[in-house]
């Protein structure tokens, strides 16, 4: 199989701009939208500048069409979706957002759909499908060309080999403007025997070796490629990856699709099941960094005056710096280092290293214990938060040590980071927090994960005021 090997920044160096890759989109959506407008507006009236009534169906017109796209997931990332699947989402949003724009500027604006006003209304909406159509085909095929040539790859690993596998492998060969490059497959059933395309698939050995593979080869998907016969197998791959991040999807039977009820992915025609994937991808992504932004300086305006008395108050009862870099394991198992105020004095952790904070932990200053209580310490972490490091809400990072020692402990501890920590979450305002049970405190941050919306964070956010911050499990 012919492929591109470039280095990992050069293979994804798209995905590290996926947030601004969709508010791109979005802007030139709103751009091509309002142009229409305004050129259907010329056409019938003579004129580019729309009076008010004509001006609030525009801007009405430009949030309900994104409000729709966006809702038909139509600025999720495309790779795999067939141009006719793409077609036809953007046919139902645009006409649902019409049908809503009608209905709602005849009950509000009834001048706005007599006579010729209609007439521009309907002008406008043919105009914004052919620009939007338009625009879209060009950035759709010159990603295509991107991923063609090799740049923005996705590097993927079978965990077994079936015959919906030998399907999807000579699709992908005859497909490289999906940028997927399929580097080899794992198996327990002996030696590499099938031959795929015009060259056999390179074996990368037992399942066993399925989370080394992963992490030395850079992989960013693992395609489950078992017959739904073998549930043994499918078990053992699960447990393989239970301590990793990384996107799981089930190739599925396509014989068996309409048996099942689950998020499906579509890569050239092929239907995938969804198995681990993070919520925050596409337009999600972007409004969950927007949330993020617009949260932290608003917290920081508010409490700025708050964070200087803290900071002077650590000054003046310890010797020392203001603020505690302490590393943390934050989205994808990458380590960042997450600011507090200083609670202990300096080098207090050299001769004790990391320890487990708890009722019998006294190792804090006196102001310190008091920041530590009220969850005080924890306000610097707002420049974390707009570094894009964590955010406002999200499961709590924890210390290497720490994970290290729970993702053998725990069922599924790792997939708490397939999304950015939180300096608040859902466990914490359900009193999961400190020294308490961590099976309880994983079950509701995967809870979070699975059922994360932006109300959602507003609702978590809300919560974490109301019960305030001090608490019985902080210390």
């Amino acid at each position: 199989m012919s492929q591109v090997d470039l280095n990992p920044v050069t293979r994804g160096c798209l995905k590290e701009h996926a947030h601004t890759i969709v508010l791109l989109l979005s802007v030139i959506d709103l751009v091509t939208l309002s142009s229409a407008g305004l050129i259907a507006h010329y056409c019938l009236f003579g004129t580019v500048k729309p009076n008010a009534q004509h001006q609030v169906t525009i801007l009405l017109g430009l949030l309900l069409v994104v409000v729709f796209l966006d809702l038909a997931q139509f600025y999720r990332p495309w790779r795999g979706r067939s141009l006719l699947q793409e077609l036809v989402l953007f046919l139902k949003a645009s006409v649902t957002a019409l049908i809503a724009l009608t209905v709602i500027t005849t009950a509000s604006l009834p001048e706005v759909t007599a006579g010729s006003n209609l007439e521009w209304i309907g002008l406008w909406a043919i105009l914004a499908c052919i620009g939007l159509a338009t625009t879209r085909f060009v950035i759709r095929y010159g990603l295509a060309w991107i991923r063609a040539h090799g740049w923005n790859q996705r590097r993927v690993v079978l965990a077994g080999l079936s015959e919906m596998a030998i399907v999807t492998e000579n699709q992908i060969n005859k497909s490289p403007w999906l940028g997927l490059q399929i580097i080899g497959y794992l198996d327990d059933r002996s030696e590499p025997r099938i031959s795929i395309g015009k060259s056999a698939l390179p074996y990368l050995g037992k399942i066993h070796k399925l989370v080394d593979i992963v992490e030395q080869e850079g992989v960013d998907q693992v395609w489950v490629a078992y017959p739904f016969r073998g549930d043994f197998r499918f078990n053992e791959v699960m447990h393989a990856l239970r301590h990793s991040s990384v996107s799981i999807r089930f190739l599925i039977d396509f014989y068996a699709f309409n048996a099942m009820n689950r998020s499906l992915s579509y890569v050239g025609g092929i239907p995938m099941l969804d198995i681990a994937v993070s919520p925050l991808d596409g337009v999600n992504a972007y409004l969950k960094a927007l949330e993020d932004g617009v949260l932290a300086w608003i917290i920081l305006v508010l409490f700025g005056p708050l964070m200087i008395a803290i900071a002077i108050g650590v000054k003046s009862t310890s010797p020392g710096p203001v603020f505690y870099r302490q590393e943390r394991v934050g989205w994808n198992g990458r380590p960042f280092m997450m600011l507090k105020f200083r609670s202990m004095p300096v080098g207090v952790e050299h001769g004790t290293g990391p320890i487990w904070a708890g009722p019998g932990e006294n190792r804090a200053t006196r102001f310190g214990a008091f920041l530590r209580k009220t969850s005080l310490d924890e306000l610097p972490q707002l420049i974390n938060v707009l570094k894009g490091e964590m955010s406002i809400v999200g499961p709590r990072p924890e210390r290497p040590a720490f994970v290290n020692a729970f993702k053998h402990q725990i069922p599924n501890y790792m997939k708490k980071h397939m999304v950015k920590a939180g300096i608040t979450g859902w466990a914490q305002v359900n009193g999961w927090r400190g020294d308490t049970d961590l099976n309880r405190r994983i079950e509701h941050d995967l809870y979070y994960i699975q059922h994360w919306s932006v109300w959602f964070d507003l609702w978590i956010a809300l919560q974490t005021v109301i019960k305030g911050f001090v608490n019985k499990n902080a210390y």
